[in-house]
């Protein structure tokens, strides 16, 4: 939380503390220690800003009926000079406070002296975190899942930069193992068909039948023409992985680029084949998790699992029904499995890089493999609890109600490349951030180019052309600008004025639990409440009323608000436009 509602929240706690110790000493409570009370916003403001749970709490310490202690802290509570106007007792022994204009005021200063920085903290102390996201196969083009994947992670990164993380974003390219081999014989076929016709080598079934193999497969052959047939397979593949790898890992960089987002690092599979792998299994093999057999090295994930779930309580018959598997580390070829990449990957983004925290975005299909990396990393000696996993949902587009598989203009399925072409990336990130990852998402097509209140994006920035609009017109009328006087902005007492300035002040709690439980979506959520809250203050309160005093203050707030709305919108890399 902002420190101003913090030291609001401590002061309450001192000031019924502080009451009921002169309720003692006037002999109408005993003398006992007072127990641990809370004081909290609650759902309904009706009966007040802030409640307290004390008189219940003392009850039993005091050997005294709650609504006895109650009246007692109603009676001797202090609250000139405080932030609270106001404390009633209601019901058995509710207590309930509201808060002062002083309050009020405070917050907007408070926005206006922090400017970008308002929202922000220090909670995550400097910790280093890696949040790896997208990390598509660069054996062809971005999906739909990437492109959800993408807003996610990046704006995921901007909420915890934010709550006081030290945030780097990294691609991880698969650009070795079994992929790459498919990869490579997949362009090979493809060549050698732009020469001796399709019917004279067929593509295998399980290769990738893509449009961007044929035509990566053109571009090398114009650099060589057919000087690639005389050589050996084993030459002309490695040739056209060469040419083709890069040309891929470009173009995504390109894209992701488009798609306003930039990494910190793109690390590379094909690094852990240098020795990272054969420490990983060494340390495996040292520790007893491994074992031959058909010709293969297998990790003993049984084992391991069975190991940690009895240690977390779990019966054998829930052991039993989860039907694990044993699995493969080296192959009978001597290569090594993507799982053993993987475990050698996060080794070193935990320990030869250091990073306090990994976090993976992941499809939902990824979900088994979560449970077998981190009892991986336990028996590398490394804490489980220092990767944390977000499994992703699918998403699905619509148009007119009904699901859209492919694109108009390509007949084929929608790349990330078509839906940055046909949509907005402002209502791209914003929309693919409305919902938490977690749940089934339906992107509606029509929505996110429609120039209304229904969407959201749009919404939330009309909030802010709005408000450059309401001062553009005052300026013109030749009013300046000026700060305010906490005195001023006291006259701030409208109840839209007061629901909108308490919204403002809830920012950090909101980044904070977006940052704890990695949900961006509450700061998209965040953002339409405040332009729905803006909008019918807007409606409600005149803001160029004839006393001056009073149109500095609504101006005031007006340029609050809108910084605010410009620091959320421009963490999720979403533009402010100042008309529209």
């Amino acid at each position: 939380m902002s420190l101003l509602v913090k030291k609001t929240e401590n002061e309450l706690k001192i000031l019924i503390t502080e009451a009921l110790g002169k309720a003692v000493a006037a002999g109408e409570l005993p003398a006992e220690p007072v127990p641990a009370f809370n004081v909290e916003i609650p759902q309904d403001r009706q009966n007040g800003d802030y409640s307290s749970n004390a008189a219940f709490a003392c009850a039993k310490a005091f050997r005294t009926a709650p609504r006895v202690i109650a009246g007692a802290i109603e009676k001797y509570i202090e609250l000139d000079g405080s932030y609270f106007s106001e404390c009633t007792v209601a019901g058995a022994g509710f207590i309930n406070f509201r808060l002062s204009e002083k309050y009020y005021a405070d917050i907007l200063l408070d926005i206006n002296d922090k400017r970008e920085k308002y929202g922000t903290s220090d909670y995550g102390k400097g910790k280093k975190i890696n949040v790896e996201f997208v990390s598509a196969n660069p054996t062809g083009p971005m999906h739909m899942g990437n492109a959800r994947g993408g807003a996610l992670g990046d704006c995921l990164a901007s909420v915890l930069e934010m709550a006081g993380y030290d945030v780097e974003r990294e691609f991880y390219v698969n650009d070795a193992g079994n992929q790459i081999e498919k990869f490579g014989l997949s362009l090979d076929i493809r060549y050698q068909q732009l020469f001796k016709g399709e019917e004279a080598i067929e593509l295998p079934e399980d290769s990738y039948h893509g449009e961007d193999i044929t035509e990566r497969a053109k571009e090398f052959a114009d650099l060589h023409g057919d000087s690639y047939l005389e050589k050996s397979e084993d030459e002309r593949r490695r040739a056209l992985v060469a040419y083709a790898m890069p040309e891929n890992i470009k173009s995504m960089e390109q894209n992701l680029t488009k798609y306003r987002i930039e990494y910190d690092t793109w690390f590379r599979e094909s690094e852990l084949h240098k020795g990272a792998i054969d420490e990983v299994i060494g340390i495996l093999t040292e520790n007893g998790k491994t074992y031959e057999k058909d010709g293969a090295l297998w990790y003993k994930n049984i084992e391991v699992q069975t190991e940690i779930l009895k240690a977390q309580g779990k019966s054998d018959d829930f052991i039993e029904k989860l039907e694990l598997k044993d699995d493969v580390l080296i192959r009978q070829n001597g290569n090594p499995t993507y799982f053993a990449a993987d475990i050698a990957y996060h080794k070193n983004k935990l320990e030869t890089r250091g990073f306090d925290k990994a976090i993976d975005i992941w499809g939902a299909d990824h979900h088994g493999h979560v449970a077998r990396l981190k009892g991986a990393l336990s028996a590398i000696g490394i804490d489980p609890d220092r990767l944390d996993v977000v499994l992703m949902q699918l998403v699905r587009l619509t148009r007119n109600g009904e699901v859209v598989r492919m694109s108009k203009r390509t007949g084929k399925a929608i790349t990330l490349v078509d839906l940055l072409e046909d949509i907005p990336i402002d209502a791209v990130r914003f929309l693919f951030n409305m919902r938490e990852p977690g749940s089934q998402m339906e992107f509606d097509l029509d929505l996110a180019v429609e120039q209304s209140s229904q969407n959201p994006v749009y919404y939330c920035q009309y909030a802010n052309a709005r408000i450059c609009s309401i001062l553009k017109k005052l300026e013109s009328e030749g009013v300046s600008f000026r700060d305010c006087t906490r005195e001023e902005l006291c006259r701030l007492t409208e109840p839209e004025e007061k629901e909108l300035i308490r919204h403002l002040a809830s920012l950090t709690d909101e980044i904070l639990a977006a940052a704890q439980n990695y949900d961006s979506a509450r700061i998209t959520r965040y953002a339409v409440t405040l332009a729905t809250l803006f909008h019918k203050y807007y409606n409600a309160c005149r803001i160029g009323v004839d006393d001056e005093a009073l149109m500095q203050a609504r101006v005031y707030l007006c340029r609050c608000v809108r910084s605010v709305m410009v620091n959320i919108l421009s963490a999720f890399k979403i533009t402010t436009p100042e008309s529209m």
